[in-house]
């Protein structure tokens, strides 16, 4: 064997090498981009996990005085149409924080539910939310985001809505 056929040979040897140190550093990345981390379940009671979204929300003065007004409750079969706009959402439990007499369009829900469904509720949530459902007023904003299988739910101005999601995000 001549000796530029030979230095072809380790050539070819070298390139199949680097290539598939490429795919397995590939596979890598998929593998922990992917797989690597899962979404932390709330365990906390939905009660707790509003009232910290409430303590840690960047919120203006005005509307953390304003939240003396509020109440947090437990959602019902009849409340479903107007909270949620269907009544159509299977959920283990749900809470939705709203003025008690107020001109301003605000509701905030949690809404625990099988994980396997989270997806399908969030889609359900955002075919069916109405931010005209008030008086004279409407929402600037809905929101709908989830972690496990918690979802938030809010309408309102948009700087709140926003405040909101991050200390649900940050939670």
């Amino acid at each position: 064997m001549k000796r530029a056929e030979r230095y072809e040979m380790a050539k070819r040897a070298r390139m199949k090498i680097c290539a598939a140190l490429v795919v397995v550093l590939a596979a890598a990345c998929l593998v922990t981009a992917c797989g690597g981390q899962q979404e932390a379940e709330l365990g906390d009671s939905l009660t707790d996990i509003m009232s910290g979204i409430y303590e840690k929300a960047d919120l203006s003065d005005d509307f953390r005085q304003g939240l003396a007004n509020f109440e947090t409750i437990a959602l019902t079969d009849d409340m479903e149409m107007s909270i949620l706009g269907t009544d159509e959402i299977e959920y283990t439990e749900a809470i939705v924080s709203m003025p008690m007499m107020s001109s301003i369009a605000y509701q905030c829900v949690l809404l625990r539910v099988d994980a396997d469904s989270v997806d399908a509720v969030k889609q359900k949530l955002q075919e069916s939310a109405n931010p005209d459902k008030w008086v004279c007023v409407s929402a600037e904003t809905v929101l709908i985001e989830s972690r496990g299988d918690v979802i938030f739910y809010v309408m309102a101005e948009n700087d709140v809505a926003y405040a909101l999601n991050t200390a649900f995000q940050n939670y």
